[in-house]
């Protein structure tokens, strides 16, 4: 194990024969942040999908490689990242991810017991903050349970194009400080996620041949958000935990208003991923 000295600290980052991968496109306000929180990755590698606001250059700057990869969806993007890795086991962030310092200072202490093991991977729990602050209730915002850390030949990613799972083979562990995840700075860009999320999902649901079920979207929505708001806690938050669930149930019943029309309009694909394209929009 080798060290990492920075003369603006007194103490020195182990170096760690893992491979932090960050899927990214135009994510330049975020991505020096993320990789900055990972000071023990021995290698660090930013697949880029074609971003025009520096992400690339900044990624460069912080220390990762950067590969460009045409887009794939979620799951492929994140396999092909897998492949371009030095190292068997492989930390996985999202550009808006860091790990909080607690988490950091865990991982350095565990890993070198983890990689020696037998292990699959190992799950975080992910503390999300919402319209600035922290949300303290929500369950899926104040800790989530997700997978970020894998040995590559015991663990693979869905090929879904959006919402993909890691899948193990073999054990797992679990980390107990929190993974930090600043989630979507407004509404305008929740709701421009959504937009692309829902072209992903479509898409995958047409190549399934899922049945559309207009029927079902009342039902949707009523379920969805009472799920959210209830079930999950959002309540507890205030306004900002309404308007989670409020989000959540329109986007579940808009996935299927957007299915039901690709599948009685399949030109409607192209029309709309031109428009994204124009915009800048597309994964």
């Amino acid at each position: 194990m080798s060290r990492s000295c920075h003369a603006s600290h007194l103490a020195c980052t182990p170096v760690l024969p893992v491979t932090l991968i960050v899927i990214a496109k135009n994510e330049a306000p975020v991505i020096g942040r993320c990789l900055d929180s990972v000071p023990f990755a021995a290698d660090k590698v930013v697949v880029d999908s074609g971003s025009m606001d520096g992400t690339a250059d900044i990624a460069a700057a912080h220390g990762a490689r950067v590969v460009h990869q045409q887009w794939l969806g979620f799951g492929p993007q994140r396999n092909f990242a897998t492949g371009v890795a030095k190292h068997d086991w492989i930390l996985v962030l999202d550009a808006d991810e860091q790990l909080s310092p607690a988490l950091a200072a865990e991982l350095e202490r565990r890993l070198p017991s983890i990689m020696e093991s037998s292990l699959a991977g190992a799950h975080f729990r992910r503390a999300t903050r919402f319209m600035g602050k922290a949300m303290r209730w929500y369950r899926p915002m104040s800790g989530e349970r997700i997978a970020r850390l894998y040995h590559r030949e015991r663990a693979r990613w869905s090929d879904k194009r959006v919402h993909e799972s890691l899948q193990f083979k073999g054990a797992v562990t679990s980390f107990r400080e929190r993974l930090l995840h600043d989630h979507n700075p407004t509404l305008v860009h929740r709701h421009i996620k959504m937009l692309r999320y829902t072209e992903l999902r479509a898409q995958d649901w047409h190549e399934r041949g899922r049945k559309v079920r207009m029927w079902l979207c009342p039902l949707v929505f009523i379920t969805t958000f009472l799920k959210d708001y209830w079930l999950r806690l959002a309540f507890l938050d205030g306004w900002r935990g309404y308007i989670v669930a409020q989000t959540a149930a329109s986007y579940a019943v808009y996935k299927r208003l957007r299915y039901y029309e690709l599948d009685v309009d399949p030109s409607s694909a192209a029309l709309a991923s031109e428009l994204l394209r124009k915009h800048g929009l597309e994964p």
